[in-house]
């Protein structure tokens, strides 16, 4: 056995020196692309000092763009989390026509340039759409207003929830929903008590990418905003608009808001890789001492 175990270690185990090559790399390439440019955007914000910074957040248009990013992902992330469960739970329990059409359709916004989504947006709801005369003559604005913002930003979000949910409830099984159902349970009580405490974790981790997105997402949004500032901008075009009239250090103050989001999102996603790791060990732990 550990002949075998020593020849095993043999075949996997790299020399000292590429373990310290490949490491370097990493970080090396972490350094440079990510560290180097979030230091310098906190750099570039504070180089007229703190005065400077907390006036460019202070301004109202960028506290209007603060305010509608942080709707547009109250407002996206809840139906995408609506969408993606139900999208999610079909495919992987279910087997029916259509099924890899389904999928392929929750893969789309992948695929697709989120420009070319706010496009779409466009010619479908836009003042010369399909659907735009009609909206037009009941008074209802689509583009260039907030629903088209948080239709743009429901689209490119979608695949999020529904991309980290679909292997995990693939990889479940339906026994248990099965064996609840047979105990006289509900639907609703079936994936209340015992689906969604197995997903919660792939669920969290899904919402959390969403709203990251959903916050930060540029293309599709500058297409059907219009760019009125101070009403139809984000955080990511105000910061466009400020660079764009040479407003250095109000836009990189304005993007160390969305740096700074980034950083909360990944140490979230941190506190919940390792939650649902300890959780796994001590599942894991259980089943090893049950007699």
């Amino acid at each position: 056995m550990s002949t075998a175990r020593a020849q095993a270690q043999v075949v996997t185990t790299e020399p000292a020196w590429v373990r310290r090559a490949l490491l370097g790399l990493a970080l090396a390439f972490i350094g440079l692309f990510l560290a180097l440019p979030l230091a310098a955007v906190f750099t570039e914000a504070l180089r007229k000092g703190l005065g400077a910074y907390l006036a460019a957040l202070r301004e109202p248009d960028a506290g209007s763009a603060i305010r509608l990013t942080l709707l547009t992902a109250a407002i996206a992330v809840p139906l995408n989390l609506v969408f993606g469960v139900a999208a999610a739970w079909a495919i992987a329990k279910y087997e029916f026509r259509g099924k890899a059409f389904l999928t392929t359709l929750v893969d789309l916004p992948f695929s697709v340039s989120p420009v070319v989504a706010g496009l779409i947006y466009v010619l479908l709801f836009g003042a010369q759409g399909w659907f735009g005369p009609w909206l037009a003559a009941h008074g209802i604005r689509i583009i260039f207003a907030v629903p088209g913002i948080v239709l743009a930003t429901v689209f490119v979000t979608f695949p999020f929830i529904a991309r980290e949910l679909i292997p995990l409830m693939q990889a479940q099984g339906n026994d248990e929903e099965l064996a609840a159902i047979v105990l006289g349970a509900t639907g609703w009580q079936t994936f209340r008590h015992v689906t969604l405490p197995n997903i919660k974790w792939g669920l969290l981790y899904g919402v959390i990418l969403c709203n990251a997105r959903a916050m930060g997402e540029f293309g599709a949004v500058s297409v059907v905003s219009g760019h009125i500032r101070g009403q139809t901008d984000t955080l990511p075009l105000h910061v466009e608009i400020l660079y764009n009239e040479y407003q250095s250090v109000a836009a990189f103050a304005v993007a160390s808001l969305l740096a700074l989001l980034a950083l909360l999102t990944l140490a979230i996603k941190s506190v919940v890789e390792w939650r649902q790791a300890r959780e796994r060990r001590a599942t894991a732990e259980e089943e090893r001492l049950a007699p």
